[in-house]
């Protein structure tokens, strides 16, 4: 009598581990992936997903695309520089090439002249002075958020409380207009209370004035701490205090003073002119400067801490600096992006306008498709609500999904039931690539 359950057929796992394609993936793949593969394919057939007859073959398919991460690469057509969803900046080539090279045994803490122990970390600490006479010293940690963590625990004013209550971490001044959340909830406020300290909150979300400053500070005073506001902007009747004044109020009370940047432009860039930067922030007069290294720099994922050489060597000497240090390979491609000087990000951020405008339009012609404006942003925390003028191709929003799971992935901005392609974070040579994709999901819409 015939089953009439086909699911009652589908393989048993021993059998499928005996096919020949799967006996070969195993010289590339542990056997634990292998049988989690396995195994979801079969979850698949027994909830009726694919047929019972599709079972090994989707399994040797599944095993031959297999790639050496389980992060799959897109184009960017969004328009979005830094796109946190994507990775932040892409790298350069010679930042990946320094990643290749640094994957094996490097000298991250060796002297090779003397065969000693070494610093980690002293070739990005040398570019990062190099690209930033204004900073004595340098700190890599590995994000922005550790940065400011081991600023605002490590770095406290010479208080008298302090000297009576070692064990109180103090407060920190900041304004009101710069307690920013970014994304997936993420708060800096909570950040730095986790350290035991407290917040004095001073002037209201849209003026702050030295004065608020200056009152609020106590005996229970630990630092002055400014904040860009990267990922957003308050406009109309506004005030800020600049770092200058904040120097000066800071030396009268004898306290650090913290600058958390976030974007990490070491100099001003004149196509984001209120955009602040390392160099002038610590010119100005901050103690310490702290940027992200995987946003406008355009490196790896890092917090970079700039600043006076007493204030850095606090936070080095910190226990909580060994917790929060980068890796050799974050070192590697830090330095590779600040010495050298092709930069996606960079390149993206300063496109000849024409150049993109005729890609666009060629692209578009190809596929029957029109062009239309569309502004790019830096995102990521950076030059929140400025544009950067340029062009898209228009396309069905329908057009997005297939394009987003196709091969190569392509991410598009869908906006007012459009499929927006943004060819300005694309390298040129992908373009017969992008146009090729555009042409396939258009033809299966036909």
């Amino acid at each position: 009598m015939v089953d009439p359950d086909p699911r009652r057929s589908i393989p048993r796992t021993d059998h499928l581990l005996a096919l020949p394609e799967v006996i070969a993936a195993g010289e590339h793949l542990n056997q634990a992936t292998i049988k989690a593969i396995i195994s979801e394919v079969q979850t698949a057939a027994r909830t009726g997903e694919i047929p019972v007859a599709e079972v090994a073959p989707t399994i040797t398919a599944e095993l031959g695309s297999r790639s050496a991460s389980s992060l799959t690469p897109v184009l960017n057509a969004t328009g979005i520089l830094v796109h946190t969803n994507l990775g932040r900046a892409p790298l350069s080539p010679a930042a990946t090439q320094a990643i290749t090279e640094a994957a094996g045994y490097v000298d991250v803490e060796m002297d090779l002249g003397t065969g000693k122990r070494s610093k980690r970390g002293t070739g990005a600490k040398a570019a990062l002075l190099r690209a930033c006479p204004a900073a004595e010293d340098a700190l890599v940690v590995n994000n922005g958020a550790a940065a400011l963590l081991l600023a605002v625990t490590a770095l406290r004013g010479r208080r008298p409380r302090a000297r009576s209550c070692p064990g109180d971490p103090g407060e920190i001044i900041i304004s009101r207009g710069e307690l920013i959340e970014i994304g997936a909830g993420f708060r800096l406020t909570d950040l730095m209370t986790t350290t035991g300290a407290r917040l004095r909150e001073v002037g209201t979300t849209n003026r702050t004035h030295l004065a608020d400053y200056a009152d609020a500070i106590s005996d229970d005073t630990a630092c002055l701490l400014k904040v860009h506001t990267s990922n957003f902007r308050v406009e109309g009747f506004t005030s800020s205090v600049e770092v200058a004044d904040l120097r000066r109020l800071a030396d009268e009370h004898d306290l650090p003073l913290i600058v958390d940047l976030g974007s990490g432009l070491f100099t001003p860039d004149p196509a984001l002119p209120d955009e602040p930067d390392i160099d002038t922030a610590l010119r100005a007069g901050a103690d310490l400067v702290i940027v992200s290294g995987d946003k406008l720099l355009g490196g790896p994922q890092a917090g970079l801490i700039l600043g006076r050489a007493e204030a850095v060597q606090t936070l080095a000497k910190h226990p909580l600096a060994r917790a929060l240090r980068t890796d050799k390979l974050t070192l590697a491609a830090l330095d590779a992006t600040i010495t050298h000087t092709a930069n996606p990000i960079h390149d993206a951020l300063h496109i000849d306008a024409d150049h993109l405008r005729k890609r666009t339009e060629r692209l578009a012609e190809a596929v029957g498709a029109t062009v239309v404006d569309h502004d790019g942003r830096v995102g990521g925390g950076g030059a929140p609500g400025v544009p950067l003028p340029g062009w898209a191709i228009e396309l069905p929003e329908d057009c997005a999904e297939p394009l987003r799971l196709g091969d190569p992935a392509i991410v598009a901005r869908v906006h007012q039931g459009r499929c927006l392609i943004d060819l300005r974070c694309v390298s040129e040579s992908d373009d017969r690539r992008v146009a090729e994709a555009i042409a396939r999901v258009r033809g299966s819409h036909a």
